[in-house]
């Protein structure tokens, strides 16, 4: 597999022996264009009771967000590892050595910016659980470790809060992008929570290679490839986790008030108006390539908890029965 150019790798790290927190000097060190060779590791060497957080880096508008979204994943017991993979090659080597003062994460820098590094699977993650993230996604440490509880339930599923579909389109006969109501088969990269092995396979096995050439040259959906992959070797759809209101900030959000510009709408990959379009062609790509439509349909999503669903009035308006003290 070739996903990359760029010179300069890493910072020295220092690894905790309780692996909750990953320390990195300001020195940079001299490393290869190319990520180490792929293999496949012993799954009973990994920790399965914690997870490792990946986010995933690219404007420097939003490292002083990145310090309370760190902090935020690092703080939550679900989580033994927090990883900042930055992913813009014109960062400079003195911003980055900046940005890991004070901050509750490894900082390894992409040998590119190519989107498949998004899910390489580098030899600091010690856990069988990755939790593969944005960086303008913060998530309450309960829902977090809510999210993590479900995927333990079923490890071989991808487990997000955000959910889309594939559709077939009858008039044009061909597959599209979409978001229904009632049912997905895409968890997005914003927050999906996947086993090591799923890294892995996407990263390391040629049957992917032309597929993962096509994210390369679209610069857009390895999250859909992802979801093609573990599709293909689980047999089942993807789990979408339901979070409480206030469970779940998206600063990246072009309907944001009070956010500024350089936070919200800023990626690794394009989000112009044609955006549902080329994702649509990602999923025609994928299905070419590969000669099959792996992906499987899921419906409904996972609580944490069962609550009253029924309204009762109060005050003169509407809310749930359950948040009234009935005697």
């Amino acid at each position: 597999m070739k996903i990359a150019s760029c010179p300069a790798i890493l910072l020295a790290v220092i690894l905790a022996i309780d692996l909750s927190l990953f320390v990195f000097s300001s020195r940079l060190i001299p490393g290869s264009p190319d990520p180490p060779p792929c293999r496949n590791t012993d799954p009973r060497t990994r920790r399965s009771d914690q997870m490792t957080v990946v986010i995933s880096g690219y404007s420097e508008h939003r490292i002083p967000l990145l310090h309370s979204i760190a902090a935020a994943y690092s703080a939550a017991p679900s989580v033994a590892a927090v990883i900042l993979l930055w992913c813009n090659p014109s960062t400079s080597s003195h911003t980055l050595a900046q940005l890991t003062q004070n901050l509750s994460a490894a900082v390894l820098r992409a040998p590119s910016s190519s989107l498949n590094y998004r899910f390489y699977p580098w030899e600091i993650i010690r856990t069988k659980a990755v939790l593969i993230c944005d960086d303008d996604i913060e998530a309450e440490q309960s829902s977090v470790s809510f999210a993590f509880t479900v995927w333990k339930s079923d490890p071989d599923r991808a487990v997000g809060f955000f959910a889309r579909s594939h559709a077939y389109d009858v008039a044009s006969r061909t597959w599209i992008y979409a978001m229904e109501k009632e049912k997905y088969s895409i968890i997005l990269t914003k927050f999906m929570i996947l086993n090591i092995k799923h890294l892995e396979k996407y990263s390391c096995d040629e049957e992917y290679g032309e597929a993962r050439q096509i994210v390369e040259d679209m610069n857009n959906c390895e999250d859909i490839l992802m979801n093609f992959v573990v599709a293909e070797e689980t047999r089942k759809g993807p789990v979408m986790v339901g979070v409480k209101g206030g469970g779940l900030r998206d600063y990246g959000d072009a309907r944001n008030d009070g956010v500024s510009e350089g936070v919200r709408e800023v990626g690794l990959s394009s989000r112009g108006r044609e955006h549902r379009k080329r994702r649509g062609g990602c999923i025609r790509e994928f299905h070419r390539v590969l000669g099959r439509m792996p992906l499987k349909y899921s419906y409904g999503k996972m609580v944490d908890d069962v609550g009253e669903q029924g309204l009762c009035e109060k005050g003169g308006k509407l809310v749930l029965c359950d948040q009234q003290d009935f005697r």
